[in-house]
């Protein structure tokens, strides 16, 4: 555990000026009011306030950071208050506190609503002071650290799961890798730790064989050949995390023997100018590998990234990626916005250019209708693999690869993504759900009378768009409702032979069917939960007949048991079909939730499924009147599984059948069938049926077979 001192000197050592006496106080007050409390490890718990402190130091954060990480959990978990923290510590370090408090005293129907609230209110905190979110990252990052001191396995995967979901995206949108990479590889270890361990397995075989030999060698070549045109520069070498070789595993479809840049050279040179003469004379010596040349230093990442990337067959015939970068952008690197931190003015402000995404999550906090929504549009907004494009006046756009025009025309302004009818790239009309690739100028066309599309929401992809469109055809919804039951209430009146009169319906009698107000009445009875003539029966009593009429929501509970009585199954989660409507799913491709996929309508047959890039529909080109624009619901209604089917080819030896099903059934899926259909001396071939939830799942499944040695090659089967 940090001593008081030393903590201090921690701090000294970046800011000579800070208070010693505040954080002396921080210090002593935490440590009193958490007390004997201890933490699941046995250690006492203030240990954990001292350990996120001394994170804070390692960021070199200013003095109010410190102190916040050193109070923040007292006024949760023990008697403080708020009030108390302002009185003794001051408006700014109570401010910080509040915003990293955790709402654990709130009520909430489901983890998932407790999670996205108070990642909600995370948002709205750091919105106006990022440290709030330091605090909190480095908070995490050490109840990471001791999350094997958990007992409950179920309590560790879904702390991780948050972990690589929401909290490492975070830190990487503000530009801290370090942390990022920590968080990473510690919730991987938990959420797949037989993949981790074998990739953690084959780089130990690689160092073994002589890889740490032939990362010296290439730095020595490089720092010559660099040194020869005149540039002094510093040379790391430094080897992939696992995560990252796992996530690059699974994006590019591929084996780890396939992986060619494990290791990544990062070259150090004194400024810009430097950058770029190193640059032409590694581009000089070595052949570059085509389109893997990046520039982030005229066209920096939105969380402030700067670097040059570029791939080459290098020294020893190998291939390598190498990043050149100066000291300051290599420091902005690994602390990302604490890189920029001015501890000596304090203050608490950040250049709001780099955090365009942050004002994007602030404007899904405001459209988002439930906390579910808002989790959902959030995780769409950090994740995000970039494409930059252009305005007609040149300015930059950042967006996530697969962005559309209107994607483009939200991320420049609300209004705009309301208003477009019309798109032009680099000069030329194309359709709106065209998707965007790096450089595109974007042009993009307005009618004061367009509104949103619903049809929209099937191929934006940030989060932003999708809040703005599900609210528009939320209240677009409200209103036609709203005018339906205005219409049918009416229309009972008038039958009965009397007046609509909307104060006839007081507060009270709408909270009978249990709505706040006429608005939210109406609302219930053009959207069929409410009864026109029940409420004329509850307005008017007297008419109500010896046998009432069944409400409607009790002739749809009726039919609901009538169905499940009969045992029919629920329908398939298919937008774009008419309802009723028979289908099923293609064997060609084996369709799962979350591929692209169309409709063939089949004679006497109702309408096939495929996937759209599955190669049976060529046979359907010439018959474009039988195609079916379509795509999956999103929701509980879908059903719990499917089968995804997979071709494989283990290793021939003793056990690897169990180990291919191990690995499978430890993923969640369950094997459904399975066929040889090649047999060698060394390996075979087979065909599995596997069942899944979607297209996601089977590419973990897929992703840590190929993690798995005896496992030659696994792919997704494409044909009969």
């Amino acid at each position: 555990m940090i001593r008081q001192y030393e903590l201090i000197e921690r701090i000294k050592a970046y800011d000579p000026d800070v208070d010693e006496d505040l954080i002396n106080r921080a210090y002593v007050y935490a440590m009193k009011m958490h007390g004997a409390q201890t933490r699941a490890s046995g250690d006492l718990y203030f240990s954990h306030p001292l350990e996120v402190a001394g994170i804070m130091t390692e960021m070199k954060m200013d003095q109010a950071a410190v102190c916040t990480a050193l109070l923040h959990d007292t006024v949760e978990d023990t008697l403080a208050t708020l009030d108390e923290i302002k009185r003794l510590f001051g408006d700014e370090i109570c401010r910080l506190v509040d915003g990293v408090t955790k709402l654990s005293r709130i009520e909430f129907q489901s983890a998932q609503e407790k999670q996205a609230e108070n990642f909600r209110k995370l948002v709205l905190a750091m919105s106006s002071d990022i440290r709030v979110l330091l605090v909190k990252l480095a908070d995490r990052l050490h109840n990471m650290r001791t999350l094997h001191h958990i007992d409950k396995p179920e309590k560790r995967k879904r702390i991780a799961l948050e972990t690589i979901e929401i909290y490492a995206p975070l830190a990487e949108r503000i530009g801290i890798h370090r942390i990022k990479e920590e968080l990473e590889d510690i919730a991987f270890g938990e959420l797949n730790p037989e993949a981790r361990e074998s990739i953690l397995t084959r780089l130990n075989f690689l160092r073994a064989e002589g890889g740490e030999a032939v990362v010296e060698s290439i730095i020595g070549e490089l720092k010559k050949k660099i040194g020869e045109a005149g540039i002094k520069s510093d040379i790391l070498g430094r080897e992939k995390t696992r995560y990252s070789i796992w996530k690059k595993m699974q994006r590019k479809n591929i084996a780890f023997e396939q992986l060619s840049d494990i290791m990544a050279f990062r070259v150090i040179v004194a400024d810009i100018q430097e950058c770029y003469h190193a640059l032409g004379v590694i581009h000089g010596l070595y052949p570059t590998v085509p389109g893997r040349f990046k520039d982030y230093i005229s066209l920096p990442k939105s969380n402030g990234y700067r670097s040059l990337h570029t791939t080459v067959i290098g020294p020893e015939n190998h291939r390598i990626e190498i990043q050149i970068r100066t000291p300051e952008m290599h420091e902005e690197a690994e602390l990302g916005v604490a890189a920029h931190w001015s501890y000596k003015e304090g203050g608490g402000k950040t250049d709001g250019r780099q955090y365009r995404w942050l004002r994007e999550l602030m404007d899904i906090v405001e459209h988002a209708q439930k906390p579910e929504e808002f989790l959902e549009n959030t995780k769409l907004e950090l994740y995000q693999d970039q494409v930059f494009c252009f305005t007609p006046n040149g300015d930059l756009i950042a967006l996530p690869r697969g962005a559309t025009p209107i994607d483009f025309a939200y991320a420049v302004h609300s209004t705009l993504g309301d208003k477009t009818v019309g798109a032009k790239v680099n000069g030329r009309i194309i359709p709106l759900n065209t998707q965007l690739v790096n450089g595109d100028q974007v042009e993009i066309t307005t009618s004061k009378s367009q509104t949103p599309s619903p049809n929209w929401e099937r191929f934006v992809v940030t989060g932003k768009a999708k809040a703005r469109i599900r609210r528009f055809v939320r209240q677009q919804q409200h209103e036609e409702y709203m005018n339906l039951g205005k219409a049918m209430l009416q229309k009972v009146l008038k039958q009965e032979g009397y007046d609509y009169n909307e104060k006839n319906f007081t507060s009270d009698f709408c909270h009978g069917f249990k709505t706040n107000n006429v608005d939210e009445l109406l609302v219930g009875i053009g959207s069929g939960h409410i009864s026109s003539r029940e409420v004329f029966y509850t307005l008017h009593p007297d008419h109500r007949p010896k046998e009432p009429p069944q409400t409607i929501q009790s002739m749809i509970e009726t039919a609901e048991k009538k169905t499940h009585q009969k045992g029919k199954s629920a329908p398939m989660p298919i937008k774009g079909l008419i309802p009723g409507m028979a289908l099923h799913f293609a064997r060609c491709c084996h369709p799962l939730p979350g591929d692209r996929i169309v409709g063939i309508v089949m004679t006497g047959k109702g309408v096939t499924i495929h996937t759209i890039d599955c190669e049976t529909l060529e046979s359907f080109a010439d018959t474009p009147e039988r195609w079916l624009d379509i795509a999956w619901e999103e929701g509980e209604d879908s059903p719990e599984s499917h089968v995804g089917r997979l071709i494989v080819t283990i290793a021939n030896t003793p056990g690897s059948l169990g180990t291919l099903s191990t690995v499978i059934g430890k993923n969640g899926g369950n094997i459904t069938n399975l066929k040889i259909v090649n047999r060698s001396l060394d390996f075979w071939d087979m065909m599995i049926d596997v069942y899944v939830r979607d297209s996601k799942h089977l590419s973990d499944i897929i992703a840590s077979m190929r993690a798995t040695p005896e496992i030659t090659a696994v792919n997704r089967a494409r044909s009969r």
